[in-house]
């Protein structure tokens, strides 16, 4: 039929890199084992890894991880995948390696291979792979950090764009693979009541929080290198920007939907130093692998605006951290108030309406909105009216890398980022980056330094734990 849209061909093979690591043990082989158990894997995996293993380690390792994700390696799923598994040994640099990897593939048509593996070694990788003529037809899933900054972003998207075709190339951000950031796509685009009032008449501020009560735990050394704007902000809460500030796309094709959230990343200028508070909580610098004197940031406070015609005026401001009092993602809308309060006599404080999409602890849609009491007297109270996504609606959908190595086998490229967006992302907080203000300590337990203020909304706590009474659907 003229017009419609073309499927995408299915992979027949999952390649590993990688496949030793931790990535692999917590979230890949469990998200496989859920895959297989809901019918929608069936072909063989391949792992590489430069330990000098056995395919029977390997599988022992399967099985170790599949039960410390409180699943069974010995059901029906379980079974299947190890049975499927496959392992070439080798170093990354070494054609030997590919050789090897070039003969378990000599009947596979398209292959997807997945770097979970440092961003380092993609070049070698991908280069290999097209020395043995592995990348004519293939997907590949690249894990982040893609890249450090903006420069570095080029760099990688430029060695990835040397062998590969943009299509083939799947950026992973596990944070668009979670049911509850889904459901936010569906609650603005499928109701149309939303989209009338999405807009800077009637939406006053937008914030987003992501914030969690343990620290680093145990991963300094990492963290040193990354810390909290590099490691959440840059990446899944620009994203979530995006889909909050995003004008419908015309489809829900990968295309569409990147070509928008470009529309917004392109209207938020680059941020300053002065639209920023970096903190570091008091203790991180004697976390094993940090530094004494480190400048390494665990929390971020950001405020800046969307320079566009819907959200010109509106501040969006963003709270992300460890090590704080309590352990939340949410994106909160809140309204303007009426023009007018009509009620002068009333008793009770007045609250702007509000609508919060939370992702953590709780998977809820919440709209706050004004009533009266029962009386004689105007008493105005906010109730919630709320939907618990997985109370309301069953059992919760596929875990993210569930979700996100299902699309990569099929094809779908929805919830993977695009070379542009990704540079796109870098250059809004590169000034940040450049010349950053230096880390202000907060005690552990808290909601962070207290410079933060100037830049946060002073009802922040309103906005997020609200006290009122639900009226749950």
């Amino acid at each position: 039929m003229s017009g419609a849209a073309t499927i995408p061909e299915r992979a027949d093979c999952l390649v590993l890199f990688g496949a030793t690591g931790d990535l692999a043990y917590k979230k890949l082989f469990p998200a496989l084992h859920e895959l297989e158990s809901r019918g929608q894997l069936g072909i063989p995996v391949v792992g590489i890894a430069r330990e000098g293993w056995t395919l029977e380690t390997l599988c022992d390792r399967i099985r170790d991880s599949l039960k410390d994700a409180g699943l069974d390696p010995d059901d029906d799923a379980g079974r299947a995948l190890i049975a499927s598994m496959r392992y070439v040994h080798g170093e990354y640099t070494d054609p030997k390696t590919f050789d090897d990897l070039a003969a378990v593939l000599s009947d596979v048509s398209l292959p997807v291979f997945y770097l979970a593996i440092p961003p380092g070694l993609f070049g070698d990788v991908v280069d290999s792979l097209a020395h043995h003529d592995l990348t004519s037809n293939c997907r590949v899933v690249v894990e982040k950090p893609l890249g450090r900054d903006l420069e570095s972003a080029i760099a990688l998207n430029h060695t990835l764009a040397t062998e590969l075709r943009e299509d083939q190339i799947f950026r992973i951000d596990h944070f668009l693979g979670y049911e509850q950031v889904q459901n936010l796509l569906v609650a603005r685009f499928g109701n149309t009541m939303l989209e009338p009032l999405w807009n800077r008449r009637y939406v006053s501020h937008v914030h987003i929080e992501m914030t969690e009560s343990f620290g680093v735990e145990g991963r300094g050394a990492f963290y040193e290198t990354v810390g909290c704007l590099r490691d959440v902000v840059q990446n899944h809460l620009l994203q979530l920007v995006c889909i909050l500030a995003m004008d419908p796309p015309v489809s829900m094709d990968a295309d569409s939907i990147n070509d928008e959230k470009m529309k917004v990343l392109r209207s938020i200028r680059p941020l300053e130093p002065d639209q920023i508070v970096r903190g570091q909580y008091e203790g991180y610098r004697e976390e094993p692998g940090v530094a004494p004197d480190s400048d390494v940031d665990t929390y971020c406070a950001l405020r800046f605006e969307i320079d566009s015609w819907r959200w010109a005026g509106v501040p969006f401001t963003i709270r992300a951290g460890k090590g704080l009092a309590r352990t939340l993602t949410e994106a909160v809308v809140e309204y303007v108030a009426p023009p007018r309060q009509l009620f002068p006599d009333a008793d009770g404080t007045f609250e702007p309406n509000r609508m919060r999409f939370r992702m953590k602890p709780d998977d809820l849609i919440e709209l706050s909105m004004q009533v009266k009491q029962p009386g004689d007297r105007v008493v105005m109270e906010t109730v919630d009216l709320s939907v618990h996504y997985s109370t309301r609606l069953g059992l919760p959908g596929p875990a993210a890398y569930e979700r996100l190595l299902g699309d990569a086998i099929a094809g779908e490229r929805r919830l993977f980022a695009r070379d542009d967006l990704v540079e796109e992302q870098w250059r809004v907080i590169a000034p940040l980056l450049e010349d950053p203000p230096p880390v202000e300590p907060y005690w552990r337990g808290s909601m962070g330094p207290a410079g933060a203020a100037r830049l946060l909304p002073p009802d922040l706590d309103d906005m997020l734990s609200s006290p009122h009474v639900p009226a749950t659907a």
